[in-house]
Order: structure tokens, then C-alpha cells, then sequence
């Protein structure tokens, strides 16, 4: 149901127009990345976003534009990271900061499934092959269904949810007259609650969302 709820949020995430670039070539690119992006090409648009920034790294358009094609490719740490070089860029583009959020808390519902790992160190890696992994004991199997999270995988996730929620109310103070601002504080108040660290089943019930 949560991945549900942010493939919802991603698909809200669109293109940026690309028709004030100065650069035809710039635009081009950016313009056959859309075409790839419409196709779900999602690693075509990234190559055509990569050669674009690559000509010009100062279009805010490029980098916000490689951001979405990451997140619709489901490569969150990417995504994560040109999101914040398009804000960089344009820190008053009030869509840049929700769409950072919902990168940041699809990153961490990708650890949560054992989707992405973070090492020792603290840096995103994607996890072992199961060829790789070694032989579990049948009697080890299942001990309990209660997600355990490593310290720096625990750490990473808290930075993330932090992170998240100081980018929806950026959101909020930046865009000019929103009008999903109930949607947007309950999605704060739920990342708030969680980084509390009370147990689930003390959440309180929230309203259901208005269509």
C-alpha cells in the first residue's frame, strides 16, 4: 500500500518545459528524453539528460528533467541527488522540494524491502544477487517478521525521513497558493510520528484523504 501511495506522489512528478532553454541542442535532448520518458524509456531519457548537462550543467530544466526520469526508474539515490542540484539551481521552484520528498521516502521504502542496502559506511549499494548469498539453515529461516534494520541502514533512513519532511514544508512556504496542503501536513504529521519511534499500532487514525 505504501509503495502504491508514492507511485501515486511519482507519477504527479512531470517534465519541466523545456521551451525557455536558450540552447537548441540543450533542448533537443531534453525534448528526446520527454519522448523517451512518454515511451517508459526511462534509461534512454537518462542518457539524453546526462549528454545535456554534460553541454550546458547550469539548465535547472536538464537536471530537474534527469531527476524525474531517475525516480520513474525507481534509482532513488540518484534521483535524490540531481533533485538537489536542480534546487541548487532554482531554489524558488516549490515542485523541486516535493518531488525531493517523495524521492527520499521512496529511498526509504526501497531499504525497507531489502530493495537497496546501506554499508557500513553509510552509502547506498544495491544488495547481493541471491547466488551470492550464502546458504541460510532451514531452522534459521523466519525467526520473526519483525524488520530489523542494521545501525547505519536505521541511520540513513532517519536522515531521509528527516530530510523529507523539512522538504514538504519547504513545499508549503515556497509554492504560491498550494492546494493540496492538508495532503501535504498529513504526510508530515505520518513522517513525524514515525521518526518518534512509537510503536505502529499507537499511530493515530487519520481522516481519509479527500478525493
Amino acid at each position: 500500500m505504501k509503495k502504491a501511495l508514492l507511485l501515486v506522489s511519482i507519477l504527479s512528478i512531470s517534465v519541466f518545459s523545456t521551451a525557455c532553454i536558450n540552447n537548441f541542442a540543450v533542448q533537443e535532448l531534453n525534448n528526446k528524453a520527454k519522448a523517451y520518458m512518454e515511451q517508459g524509456d526511462y534509461q534512454g531519457a537518462i542518457e539524453r539528460l546526462k549528454s545535456s548537462i554534460d553541454l550546458d550543467d547550469s539548465v535547472f530544466e536538464s537536471h530537474y528533467n534527469l531527476a524525474v526520469a531517475y525516480t520513474n526508474a525507481e534509482d532513488y539515490v540518484n534521483a535524490i541527488s540531481a533533485f538537489k542540484k536542480a534546487i541548487e539551481l532554482k531554489p524558488d521552484f516549490a515542485d523541486g522540494y516535493y518531488s525531493l520528498a517523495v524521492a527520499e521516502e521512496s529511498l526509504v521504502t526501497a531499504i525497507n524491502a531489502d530493495e537497496v542496502e546501506v554499508n557500513a559506511d553509510g552509502q547506498f549499494v544495491k544488495p547481493a544477487q541471491e547466488d551470492e548469498l550464502e546458504p541460510v539453515a532451514a531452522e534459521e529461516e523466519n525467526i520473526s517478521d519483525v524488520k530489523t534494520l542494521s545501525p547505519a541502514a536505521q541511520n540513513a533512513v532517519n536522515e531521509l525521513l528527516t530530510d523529507a519532511v523539512a522538504n514538504y514544508n519547504k513545499y508549503l512556504e515556497t509554492a504560491e497558493n498550494p492546494q493540496d496542503v492538508e495532503e501535504v501536513n498529513s504526510k508530515v504529521k505520518a513522517l513525524e510520528f514515525k521518526l518518534s519511534g512509537q510503536p505502529a499500532d499507537a499511530a493515530p487514525v487519520q481522516e481519509e484523504q479527500q478525493q
